[in-house]
């Protein structure tokens, strides 16, 4: 086909990068909202213990769409579950919200992420449906699964509330923000959790992410290395 024009190299890319703005806010509202992935990540060559990571619901109504995640969840038949914040964008939605995190069947640890305390929300009512499916909210506390020997140390990401791993059980550290790792000191966990980033705001092939919320601190998406344990956000 015999183009009109004559497509220069640089038109081309100076096209291509006008283009991006267009189809990087497209992916941001159109598509990466509704999108459901999931990733799997093994973490010794022989694991005994599924765990089930997921972060940043923001739930707003959209019940189909969380009810898709729970039934992606259980399909998925974990030991444990790990939820590491912003389980809502308002105060309104909690109920619905809770109701169907009570619906997870294995047991579901939680921490707040800044979007819950944005919503001036009471904690001690996620209590309850956390506590129903065998696990708990944590709030800058412990909790432990002694049937798969886990013990998991739960941040809200506020002060430090130098809770330590304890020698001959399995530690898992919680937090909303990648870049709270930072703040551990010589602790080393056996795995860290952490949300809050979406894997950048905006995220373009080759590129990577062009935007990053406050305090991810580099730890943007997928699994790191750390001097803390392995991280992955």
């Amino acid at each position: 086909m015999k183009l009109p024009f004559k497509l220069t190299r640089r038109k081309f890319i100076y096209g291509s990068m006008a283009a991006l703005p267009s189809a990087a806010a497209a992916d941001t509202f159109l598509i990466e909202p509704g999108w459901l992935a999931v990733n799997r990540v093994k973490l010794s060559e022989s694991p005994t213990t599924r765990i089930v990571h997921f972060t940043d619901v923001h739930h707003k109504g959209d019940r189909k769409y969380f009810e898709q995640v729970v039934a992606t969840i259980n399909g998925l038949k974990p030991d444990v579950v790990c939820f590491t914040g912003d389980l809502i964008e308002k105060k309104g939605h909690m109920a619905e919200a809770l109701e169907l995190v009570a619906t997870i069947k294995a047991p579901v640890v939680g921490i707040p992420g800044n979007h819950d305390y944005w919503a001036q929300v009471d904690f001690h009512e996620w209590a309850e449906p956390f506590r129903s499916t065998g696990g708990a909210f944590l709030m800058d506390k412990a909790f432990e699964l002694k049937r798969h020997n886990l013990r998991f140390i739960g941040l809200t990401g506020g002060k430090d509330p130098e809770l330590e791993p304890e020698a001959g059980k399995r530690n898992i550290l919680l937090t909303h923000y990648p870049a709270h790792v930072k703040d551990m000191r010589e602790r080393k966990f056996d795995l860290l959790l952490a949300g809050h980033s979406h894997g950048g705001q905006i995220r373009l092939p080759f590129l990577g992410a062009l935007i990053l919320p406050w305090r991810v601190g580099g730890y943007d998406l997928g699994h790191f290395d750390t001097k803390w344990g392995p991280l992955y956000v």
